[in-house]
């Protein structure tokens, strides 16, 4: 097996990519590394996203570099500001053992001044989205007569983009004996046309099958009555008990309300659409990549250039049209050797698109059952035991315990004690799929394969889908606690809450606070439980309803916690917002401009 001291790479960066965790190059690494350092010839690599490009162009880049020169050696183009702050981190990862190595990234959304200031400073490597980099070149700032190396990464993500101009724009900034490098996940033919106006002679790589999907991911298609969609999405959810992954719609506004209709139901979800400033979009994935969001419903335009790693699923709510697009998007699961699924729920009218996307793919759709109610609580209780045989104890506190709770439990066997376990967490749960009817397959006329009310299926599913602890914002080392989950099902009493008295106790357990921020600060639910959590480490408060207005919200919390909540949120801030919480009272309620949206949800 090739080693990197094989192919080249230096002492110094091999003692910092082996401590990255890098052990043996992956195959585009063998193929680009030897050509960049001894060869210098124009290449064109066909690789999907997630193996190992980076590393590929940016070891040579970093053992190349020029330490201490003003002007930039080498240059990255990139699509999105994300992907170019995780280029530009990886560089830096390589270089972490070499001196006066500069690598400055160069986006949009971030002070241009900043920018100016690094580049007078001198940097050996830039790594640019196209758009601020024109701006930084019309101010003179950029400065590329030095270049000798173009990276150009994601190529057919920046065309799709409408950056060809830019592009142009750029290359014609640096000098014409330029080493070029276009690393793409497919071969439109703007990439051609790039490589016939601007490369010499260019080597072509190509890993796997060129325009191919991964090679490590399945592909699963449901077919669904299209009014079924929302309820087939979350049977895949629950039947995937450890699912990390995105859902991609068509439009911004249905990723809006699919979002909001996980949220609402219980889930760990965000959305990610071109309506979201740059802050809320930056927040919204700081919390998927730590992993406090375990389903990021998106369009493809907000999600070029993302990348996440370790992704379980990725669920095309709605296929795009362009095969290649469904090619990007199923290529960000099953990456750096890892396994992964892609999905796609479809109806009658969309089942043209799976024959044409498994023409472009060069791979098969497994057609599979939507999960039964018995299936999937199989696989949650089954989950759940497997995390409670692998769970750590800490003797040194439990210890003290449990000679108590042995007396407690003396007079139960240990039959008992599982049975009584098991119900503990699962009574609600087990109870609302074994009540929900499964849900029916279409056949090619749209009619039912089998007998039964698809209408009350739906219904049952969204009169019992008021689930709790998904919606915790805490620790997310373990997504979805199962000993949480007992709560995700439960039945509130509506004639209960609808006659409550507003700002009094429901039911003796909950009081109903105020607090002064909304949808237009970019408050939501995670962000009150997250400011919850943060402020009361190590206890475990019920929240109830949340209603959420354009400046302000409403929520429900354990009355014997609502005066301690009061007292630790108060001024705390929000953004740019100073905290103001207090008891709902008769005057703030009678102040709601307009309808709220309502989330029920119990945090433990």
């Amino acid at each position: 097996m090739t080693t990197f001291e094989e192919l080249g790479i230096n002492p110094p960066i091999q003692r910092a990519i082996l401590e990255l965790g890098f052990e043996n190059p992956m195959p585009v690494q063998e193929e680009v590394i030897p050509l960049m350092l001894n060869k210098k010839s124009d290449i064109i690599a066909l690789a999907q996203t997630g193996t190992g490009k980076t590393a590929a162009y940016g070891l040579p880049l970093i053992q190349e570099a020029h330490p201490g020169t003003k002007l930039p050696r080498a240059l990255v183009l990139c699509p999105t500001r994300e992907l170019c702050l995780q280029i530009a981190g990886d560089l830096n990862d390589y270089a972490r053992y070499i001196d006066d190595v500069k690598v400055l990234p160069v986006y949009g959304g971030s002070s241009i001044e900043t920018q100016v200031m690094a580049l007078k400073k001198g940097v050996q490597i830039i790594v640019a989205t196209p758009g601020r980099l024109i701006d930084l070149i019309d101010r003179k700032a950029a400065k590329l007569s030095d270049v000798t190396r173009v990276i150009l990464d994601e190529a057919d993500e920046m065309l799709n983009m409408g950056f060809l101009d830019s592009i142009n724009a750029i290359l014609a900034q640096v000098p014409d004996g330029r080493n070029t490098l276009l690393f793409s996940a497919t071969m439109p033919q703007e990439i051609v046309g790039i490589s016939r106006r601007y490369m010499t002679n260019p080597l072509e790589v190509t890993i796997g099958n060129r325009n191919a999907g991964a090679e490590n991911v399945k592909h699963l298609c449901y077919t669904v009555h299209a009014k079924d969609k929302y309820l087939v999405l979350k049977r895949i959810a629950d039947f995937n008990p450890d699912i990390y992954g995105i859902v991609f719609c068509r439009t911004r506004k249905e990723t809006q309300e699919i979002a909001d209709k996980l949220i609402q139901d219980g889930y760990n979800a965000d959305s990610l659409h071109g309506d979201l400033s740059q802050p809320m979009r930056d927040m919204v994935m700081q919390k998927f990549r730590i992993r406090n969001i375990s389903l990021l419903v998106a369009t493809d335009v907000a999600a070029r250039g993302l990348d996440v790693n370790d992704l379980t699923h990725i669920i095309n709510y709605n296929l795009p049209d362009d095969p290649e697009v469904y090619t990007h998007r199923s290529g960000r699961t099953g990456r750096a050797g890892k396994t992964g699924i892609s999905i796609a729920i479809v109806n009658l009218k969309e089942k043209y698109l799976i024959k044409q996307i498994e023409k472009k793919i060069q791979k098969n759709f497994q057609h599979v059952a939507v999960p039964k109610g018995r299936e999937i609580c199989e696989k949650q209780l089954f989950y759940l035991i497997d995390k409670m045989e692998k769970v750590e104890i800490d003797h040194s506190e439990i210890d003290t315990y449990l000679p108590v709770i042995f007396k407690k439990l003396e007079w139960l066997d240990k039959e008992e004690v599982i049975k009584r376990f098991v119900s503990l967490q699962f009574n609600r749960f087990l109870d609302y799929y074994r009540q929900a009817t499964d849900i029916k397959v279409p056949d090619d006329y749209g009619n039912n394969r089998e007998e039964g009310s698809r209408r009350d299926s739906r219904r049952r599913d969204r009169d019992r889908g008021d689930r709790g602890d998904r919606s915790d914002r805490g620790d997310r080392s373990d997504r979805g606690d199962r000993s949480d989950r007992a709560d995700r099902f439960e039945r509130r009493d509506r004639s209960d809450r609808n006659s409550r008295d507003r700002g009094q106790e429901r039911s003796g357990d909950y009081t109903r606070m105020f607090i002064n921020a909304g949808k237009m600060d970019g408050f939501n639910p995670g962000s009150l439980i997250e400011m919850i959590n943060s402020s009361t480490t190590g206890k475990k408060i019920g929240i109830g309803r949340i209603d959420l207005m354009k400046t302000f919200s409403f929520f429900e919390i354990e009355s014997r916690y609502a005066q301690e909540i009061t007292r630790l949120l108060k001024n705390k801030r929000f953004g740019d917002r100073k905290i103001n919480i207090g008891i709902a009272s008769e005057r703030t309620e009678n102040e709601k401009p307009e309808k709220s949206k309502t989330y029920s949800r119990h945090k433990r």
